[in-house]
């Protein structure tokens, strides 16, 4: 294989991991769908959706690279209903990107222990350093939202929470970090369509708890208190930002490119690198792998 394919082929492969994902959730759409649903809006085409991600994903490693030159520290929340597309949003905004400088903290429900502690307390030490991008994929707005529906909260609790989180806010932004809050927003047909989707496929179906499947039930419940969650946490200091999720390559590429708008940054300089030549010692052999060691080659 000549060096030209190779470069091609690791160029395909690059692209491939994207194109999986696409595939996988193409089939997912199409696994039964209704076909009054699939000749609704006409989706963004693959190929205009494919040049805006990938020109968009150069972009974030731009920031990426000045997050770390700057030191700055960059808290990006994402909430949303079940199924809004959160989860795709974050994939595609990690991907080309060191998880040692963005990473995501998708918490678990709480302890004992942590029950008992200063509400906010759990989150703080996932509070990135100089040069970080934490994105939160759920945050403290769970006790706004799934924590006072299904009843794990008293409203004290959540009183004292709309009382607190504003200030908790503000004083990280004091402290230097960009905070950046975005709500995925679908529709109530939306997220039975994808809910269907997931009864019927066998590899999704553990992306629907029975916490989510009880979420159907209180759509009017997690409305009303999404819309009261907005109204008394949208402030000037950390701003709500409303992701229309029914097209889910639309909602990834916009919410990508608001980001982007979100920071002022810059080209990083760096310097060429150049790979020296390799120290090759005389008196070095190579010994043989067993062949039992070896993963069998299957493909």
């Amino acid at each position: 294989m000549d060096d030209f394919t190779r470069i091609r082929e690791e160029l395909l492969d690059t692209l491939d991991e994207e194109l999986e994902m696409e595939i996988e959730e193409e089939r997912l759409d199409n696994l039964g769908a209704d076909p009054a649903k699939a000749s609704g809006d006409a989706p963004i085409g693959r190929k205009a959706y494919f040049r805006e991600l990938f020109r968009l994903q150069h972009e974030l490693v731009r920031l990426q690279d000045w997050v770390q030159q700057q030191g700055l520290k960059v808290v990006v929340v994402f909430e949303g209903r079940d199924s809004a597309g959160k989860g795709g949003a974050i994939k595609r905004i990690t991907q080309r990107l060191n998880p040692r400088v963005c990473r995501v903290v998708a918490l678990p429900a709480p302890s004992e222990r942590e029950r008992t502690q200063w509400y906010f307390q759990r989150y703080v030490p996932h509070l990135p350093a100089a040069g970080e991008i934490v994105l939160l994929d759920r945050s403290w707005y769970n006790r706004a939202g799934v924590e006072r529906v299904m009843g794990f909260c008293s409203e004290a609790d959540v009183e004292e929470f709309f009382r607190s989180v504003p200030e908790f806010e503000r004083m990280l932004v004091r402290s230097g970090i960009i905070l950046i809050k975005y709500w995925f927003s679908i529709t109530d047909d939306e997220q039975q369509f994808r809910f269907n989707m997931r009864i019927k496929d066998p590899l999704k179906q553990w992306k629907l708890s029975p916490m989510d499947v009880e979420s159907r039930r209180k759509w009017e419940d997690y409305t009303r208190a999404k819309e009261d969650m907005l109204q008394r946490t949208h402030i000037p200091e950390a701003p709500w930002w409303i992701v229309e999720g029914g097209d889910k390559k639309r909602a990834r590429l916009n919410c990508i490119a608001h980001l982007l708008s979100q920071i002022d940054y810059d080209e990083v300089r760096k310097d060429p690198v150049v790979l020296p030549d390799r120290v090759r010692h005389e008196d070095y052999i190579r010994h043989a792998v067993p062949a039992e060691m070896y993963v069998p080659e299957l493909f």
